[in-house]
């Protein structure tokens, strides 16, 4: 493959509850991106319905993929490759998004990259920033997934720490019902901290002992829920947006410091962040002061390139496709998929 060669990738993300379709050309230049978001109807239930989520999918994924192709003005014959998650998440969201790619990149015959879900966040740091390249390290904090990545190469992951419960995402959002908030959990917490003390009630900060960039949040959410009950009992009024506000610079805290480590022990001067916990701006500014502060280039993606988007699966498969990765149509969902596996 030339360098100067243009490939144009359709892509195609359906991991949980967005269907997302994007043109992306050579990884960093996106002609579209189109999401059609099912959190209204979630919402209805507080959560993610696995089975609703996938009967969604069903009804959306064309409508879609054609919107994307329309709105980057390219017909399918001039798409090169066709790249979709198929791992990890929701198996069943996961099976649409799988079945179609492989369908389309057997009927028009182009070739097919399945993506791994996680690689995809991190890429979506690419999108806007034109100058990054690897090596950097890399923070992911989703709904599903907490992990603190050095990035070795476009195609090269070493996981250095991971959540061993809760992901950051996941206790922002069981925290929110626990407060009445609702879902979802993350922009409403977020929202509401911004009228409460953070200092308000010292909620423990979790630390792993010999794996020290490793998380866990299931015991946050716990002394969370443990402070709501107490109050109830005691008949003490419970401060909403103190307990947002208190939850949430806990969960912030912990991310910093890890990362904060990393950069110490590895010396790689760039860090980025990504997946939907990345749009909170607390975090982000918390995250841009450390990085200040140790002298280093920070990257975020904007807030769409945040959440699930099928822009940031394309680039994740370009890199895929000049590394020589290829899948036949035997490429199936794999809702546990580990980061670096094919």
């Amino acid at each position: 493959m030339s360098e100067n060669e243009n490939i144009r990738i359709l892509a195609i993300e359906s991991s949980c509850d967005e269907t997302a379709a994007a043109v992306v050309v050579n990884g960093r230049k996106v002609l579209s991106n189109v999401i059609s978001s099912q959190i209204a109807l979630h919402t209805l239930y507080g959560g993610v319905v696995p089975e609703i989520a996938s009967r969604k999918h069903i009804e959306k994924i064309n409508q879609v993929i054609e919107q994307a192709l329309e709105e980057a003005g390219c017909a399918l014959e001039a798409i090169d490759v066709i790249g979709v998650t198929y791992g990890p998440g929701l198996v069943g969201a996961l099976l649409v998004g799988v079945a179609e790619a492989k369908a389309i990149a057997y009927a028009a015959k182009k070739t097919l990259i399945g993506v791994h879900h996680i690689e995809g966040h991190i890429c979506a740091n690419y999108i806007e920033n034109q100058e990054l390249e690897p090596p950097f390290l890399c923070l992911v904090a989703s709904g599903g997934h907490t992990h603190l990545v050095k990035v070795q190469d476009y195609h090269a992951y070493e996981i250095l720490g991971r959540t061993r419960d809760d992901a950051a995402g996941e206790a922002f959002d069981k925290v929110a019902r626990a407060i009445g908030l609702g879902y979802p959990g993350g922009p409403k917490i977020e929202k509401k901290a911004l009228e409460g003390d953070a200092e308000a009630i010292p909620f423990p900060k979790a630390k792993i002992v010999g794996s020290p960039y490793d998380f866990s949040f299931s015991g946050l959410k716990s002394a969370v829920l443990n402070y709501i009950n107490g109050c109830r009992m005691k008949n003490q009024e419970i401060r909403e947006a103190d307990v947002a506000a208190s939850f949430q610079k806990a969960v912030i805290d912990v991310l910093v410091e890890h990362m904060m480590h990393a950069v110490d022990e590895f010396k790689i001067p760039k860090f980025a962040i990504a997946g939907g916990v990345a749009s909170n701006q607390t975090l982000r500014k918390a995250m841009q002061k450390a990085c200040e502060k140790k002298g280093i280039a920070f990257y975020h993606p904007s807030p769409i390139y945040c959440t699930d988007n099928a822009a940031m699966i394309a680039s994740a498969a370009y890199y895929e496709y000049r590394n020589g990765t290829r899948h036949g149509l035997d490429l199936n969902a794999v809702p546990n998929l580990k980061l670096g596996e094919h």
